[in-house]
């Protein structure tokens, strides 16, 4: 999972989870629950939708609110997350419907934003 790291992360949201299996990318989500073992995180996009988050290890902390994770995902559409991040919000609320706005229009535009990148020769 270290290749995760080397290479430009597309940011999706739950639906676009299947159009990236066995590829990086970044989510970020509202927490809605941790599995009791620590190793496992639910977290729900802009859209009301869930995607299932697997971790290495037990989380060591507790975690609340909004958390982007870095991972690849599975055959199964989970995130096999390398590392997470939570966003604190407690002096500015985090707006997840107008992220998920900014989401399409990265997606809709591809020539603008660029997540690959190309090799020149």
């Amino acid at each position: 999972m270290s290749g995760v790291f080397e290479s430009p992360k597309p940011r999706i949201n739950a639906s676009m989870l299947s159009q990236y299996i066995s590829r990086p990318v970044c989510f970020l989500g509202r927490l809605e629950k941790v599995h009791p073992s620590g190793k496992a995180l639910s977290l729900t996009d802009g859209e009301g939708k869930t995607a299932s988050v697997e971790l290495n290890d037990p989380l060591d902390e507790e975690l609340s609110g909004i958390v982007e994770v870095i991972g690849m995902v599975s055959k199964k559409g989970t995130i096999m997350a390398a590392s997470y991040t939570q966003y604190r919000e407690d002096k500015i609320p985090f707006d997840l419907e107008l992220y998920n706005e900014g989401l399409k229009v990265l997606h809709d535009y591809p020539q603008h934003y660029p997540f690959e990148v190309s090799a020149s020769g």
